[in-house]
C-alpha cells in the first residue's frame, strides 16, 4: 500500500517550508518517528519524524525547494495493517492548507483513536509522533495537531475545495487561507490584487507580481526571484528572500505601520550592579551559571512589571480589547546565521536568577544552533535586545509583533560621571524603551524605564518594589 507524507504545518499557522536535507533516499527502510527530512521554516529549522514504518518510495521534492503546507514531500509502501489513514480511521478529511498549530504527529493519533487502537507517543521536534506500542486504554487526543493524509478527490473536487473560500465572493477576493495568510504578513490588501486562477482566484504568483509592481513604482528593485545568483566576479550578488529573513522582514513592516512606535532613553550608572555581577560569579550559589548584564537586566525588566503591567499586554484588534498578561514570556532578540530570532523564555517572571541566567544560557545555544522550536518562538509578552554586545550604546529597537515593549540594552562603557558631589570613571549604560502608545502612556513607560534604571543603579532599591 501507498502512503502519501503531505508537508504539515510546523506551528503558528506558517504556509511554506524549505526542505534543507533528506536523511533518507528512495528504497530505504524507515521505522516509526524517524527522522527523514530537516526542513526549514520562517522560524526554525525542525527535523520532520517518519508517520509510517515502511519503505521510501519516492521524495517528491529535491533539497533547495520551497514546499508549500500540504503538499506531498515523501511516498511509503507499508504493509496494508500499517500507518492507517486518518480518512479510514473515521476522522474529517485534510484539506491541502491546515489551520495553525498542524503537524505531522496527528495522523497516527488520529488512526488509532478512531480504530479503537490504545497508543503511545514519543515527543519529538514537530509535537508527537506515530504511534509505536499499545497500553491499556485508549490514546487521549493531543491539542493543536490534525490530520495530514486527505482522502483522495476526484481533481474537479480537490480544485473546487481549493479555490472557496472562507466567505462568499461578493464579500472577500477569492483566495485559499495559506495565500491570505500570506498577503497579511506582507501587508497586501486581496482587494488591490488581481487573480489570475480558476475564477479569480488570487495565488502566490498574483501577490509576488503584486509587490514586485508595487517596489518598481515606488522606484525600488523588484523582488528578486528565488534562485538567483550574481554571475562569479559579478558587480552585485542577489539572495532569494526567504525563511527567517522574509518572516522577519514582514513582521517589522507589520509592526513599524500598526503600533505607534514612540522610544525613550535613560543613561544609568551601573557600577554597582557591575560590582554584584562579579560577586555573584564567584558565589558557590552561582557556580557554573553564566552571568552577564543580561541576566541583571532580565530580572530589572521582571521586577518592574509587577509595578507597570502596562507593558506587559497586547492590543486585541479583532476583539477591539486590550490582554493584559498576569505571566511574563520573556523574549530574547538573538543574532543567528539564518537571521533575527526572538525566542522566549516561557514563565520568565516566576524563576530564580540561577534559573533565569541557565534558561537565557540555553535560548542563546539553542538559536545559534538553529534548533529553536516553532513554540519558543511564539507566544511572547515583552522583549530585550542587548544591542550592547555590538558596541552600540543606544537605538529605537521596533517591537516584537503583539508585544506592548522591547527594551534595548546599550554597552557598558567606562565614562567620567557625578559621583557623590565629584567626577569619577563608572560604568554607564544607556536603555532605550519602544514601546506601543496604544498600550502604554508616557507615564507608564517612564516609570517602568525609571524602575529598571533604579534596580541596576542601586540593587538593593529591590527591597522598596516586592
Amino acid at each position: 500500500m501507498i502512503k502519501e507524507f503531505r508537508l504539515p504545518d510546523l506551528g503558528e499557522g506558517l504556509t511554506e517550508s524549505e526542505i534543507l536535507s533528506w536523511k533518507v533516499g528512495v528504497g530505504d527502510t524507515v521505522s516509526l518517528n524517524q527522522v527523514i527530512a530537516e526542513v526549514e521554516t520562517a522560524k526554525a529549522v525542525v527535523e520532520l519524524p517518519s508517520p509510517f514504518a515502511g519503505v521510501i518510495k519516492e521524495l517528491h521534492e529535491q533539497p533547495g525547494t520551497i514546499v508549500e503546507v500540504g503538499k506531498p514531500i515523501v511516498s511509503f509502501e507499508v504493509a496494508d495493517d500499517a500507518g492507517q489513514a486518518p480518512s479510514e480511521a473515521g476522522g474529517p478529511a485534510a484539506g491541502p492548507a491546515k489551520e495553525a498549530g498542524d503537524t505531522a504527529g496527528e495522523a497516527a493519533g488520529e488512526a488509532a483513536e478512531g480504530s479503537g487502537a490504545t497508543a503511545k507517543r514519543q515527543p519529538n521536534l514537530v509535537g508527537y509522533g506515530a504511534v509505536v506500542e499499545s497500553s491499556g486504554r485508549p490514546a487521549r487526543r493531543p491539542r493543536n495537531f490534525t490530520l495530514v493524509e486527505p482522502v483522495e478527490a476526484k481533481p474537479e473536487e480537490a480544485a473546487s475545495a481549493e479555490a472557496e473560500p472562507d466567505e462568499p465572493a461578493a464579500e472577500r477576493p477569492r483566495s485559499t487561507p495559506p495565500v491570505r495568510k500570506l498577503a497579511k504578513d506582507m501587508g497586501v490588501d486581496l482587494a488591490d490584487v488581481a487573480g489570475t486562477g480558476p475564477q479569480g482566484l488570487i495565488t502566490r504568483e498574483d501577490l509576488q507580481q503584486f509587490m514586485e509592481a508595487q517596489s518598481a513604482g515606488a522606484g525600488q528593485p523588484a523582488t528578486v526571484a528565488a534562485g538567483i545568483q550574481a554571475e562569479p566576479g559579478g558587480r552585485e550578488t542577489r539572495t532569494p528572500i526567504k525563511g527567517v529573513r522574509k518572516f522577519t522582514a514582514a513582521a517589522m513592516v507589520q509592526s513599524a505601520f500598526t503600533a505607534p512606535h514612540a522610544t525613550e532613553f535613560l543613561t544609568v550608572d551601573v557600577t554597582p550592579a557591575m560590582d554584584l555581577l562579579t560577586g555573584l560569579r564567584d558565589s558557590r550559589a552561582f557556580a557554573g551559571i553564566k552571568l552577564t548584564p543580561l541576566t541583571l537586566a532580565a530580572k530589572a525588566v521582571l521586577i518592574a512589571l509587577r509595578r507597570s503591567p502596562a507593558l506587559n499586554s497586547r492590543w486585541d484588534e479583532e476583539h477591539q480589547e486590550i490582554v493584559t498578561f498576569n505571566y511574563v514570556n520573556l523574549g530574547i532578540a538573538a543574532a543567528t546565521p539564518r537571521g533575527l530570532m526572538v525566542p522566549n523564555i516561557k514563565d520568565a517572571d516566576a524563576m530564580s536568577l540561577a534559573q533565569l541566567g541557565e534558561a537565557l544560557t540555553a535560548l542563546a545555544e539553542t538559536a545559534r544552533a538553529g534548533k529553536t522550536p516553532p513554540a519558543d518562538l511564539a507566544g511572547g509578552t515583552i522583549s530585550i535586545t542587548n544591542i550592547g554586545v555590538f558596541g552600540i550604546d543606544a537605538g529605537t529597537p521596533i517591537l516584537n509583533p503583539g508585544e506592548a515593549a522591547i527594551l534595548a540594552l546599550g554597552a557598558v562603557r567606562k565614562m567620567p560621571w557625578e559621583y557623590r558631589g565629584k567626577v569619577a570613571l563608572r560604568q554607564v549604560m544607556t536603555l532605550s524603551l519602544s514601546f506601543d502608545h496604544r498600550l502604554v502612556d508616557g507615564e507608564q513607560a517612564s516609570r517602568f524605564l525609571a524602575d529598571v534604571g533604579a534596580i541596576l543603579a542601586d540593587p538593593g532599591m529591590v527591597l522598596t518594589m516586592v
